[in-house]
């Protein structure tokens, strides 16, 4: 299954991280920005020209170093039918630099929908008997709280494409705790039940390192419930948003790793993306700081894991 393929990529590398690709106009250096609004104007068009030469020359910089990238798609879909055409350019050029794709799109629906959300981000369209890439990710992140049918449809998808997907379980926002934190009869958390339910709809897909094709969303600021899940959920996958940024740091993010230092993908979006902002300069040497960030993250992680 994908896991395995994201496995071996963070096995070579010795890195598991991933760089976010979040697409902020702000984000981008003036001079890229100055030379897109000439060509085609200030406006959607303009930015997001700017923001993919900006995702080019980070991805150019990282696709030695980091085995992923983490588009995340409200920020492309904030541009309108542009933002999105230039995701896809986004993540065709991330595959074509030997980069694995993360569509951060937490979908969260049923049925008929979910089937045609993990078509359009999976498996394809099928169009007169034919199967047509859209967005073509290798994997995605759900909202799976509306229940299983809402998981199922992507597995089903990610499945004939040796693909996968992160659901939702203990995420890194403030406010998660108010739903996920609340105590069901049995005394497990809500997000508890999320997680096993989720390990349990994939039971059967575990691939060569063990890790079934629904991974989960583990939030770093909360490394005590992150320790519980690892040992609750030995064939989940988990993908670790919320360090720097929002204040978890290797020694919490170590909790997500198994013995051998496996199963588990830390995010930074901005502390890459914007790492240019701090050097003083003026953002010609964006690419260069991207990469000083991603080697910098790299090394504080190795601290407290070996990747075997």
């Amino acid at each position: 299954m994908s896991f395995d393929v994201l496995q071996e990529k963070i096995r070579a590398m010795k890195n598991p991280t991933v760089a976010g690709l979040d697409a902020r106009i702000e984000y981008v250096p003036e001079y890229i920005r100055q030379a897109a609004y000439e060509q085609y104007g200030v406006g959607l068009k303009g930015a997001c020209e700017a923001i993919y030469q900006f995702n080019v020359g980070l991805m150019d910089a990282l696709c030695d170093i980091v085995p992923a990238v983490k588009p995340q798609a409200a920020y492309y879909e904030n541009l309108g039918w542009q933002g999105m055409e230039m995701l896809e350019r986004t993540i065709r050029y991330a595959k074509s630099k030997g980069l694995f794709v993360i569509a951060d799109i937490k979908r969260g629906d049923i049925g008929s929908t979910a089937t045609a959300y993990a078509e359009g981000w999976l498996s394809g369209a099928g169009i007169e008997g034919q199967q047509f890439k859209s967005f073509d990710a290798d994997c995605v992140t759900l909202n799976g709280y509306m229940g299983s049918d809402s998981i199922k449809p992507f597995l089903e998808a990610a499945k004939a494409e040796d693909k996968c997907a992160f659901v939702l379980v203990k995420t890194s926002n403030p406010g998660s705790g108010e739903l996920q934190d609340v105590k069901t009869a049995d005394g497990r958390t809500v997000y508890q039940v999320m997680g096993t339910l989720n390990e349990s709809i994939a039971a059967g897909t575990e691939g060569k390192y063990g890790f079934t094709m629904a991974g989960a969303v583990t939030g770093a600021t909360y490394p005590e419930q992150i320790r519980q899940l690892r040992a609750d959920l030995p064939h989940t996958f988990f993908l670790v948003p919320g360090y720097g940024a929002q204040g978890g740091t290797a020694a919490d993010v170590k909790y997500a790793f198994d013995a051998q230092g496996h199963g588990a993908i830390v995010n930074s979006s901005r502390g890459i993306m914007c790492a240019w902002k701090k050097t003083g300069g003026d953002g010609h040497d964006f690419a260069q700081a991207a990469r000083n960030a991603a080697i910098a993250m790299r090394d504080d992680i190795a601290q407290f894991v070996t990747v075997e």
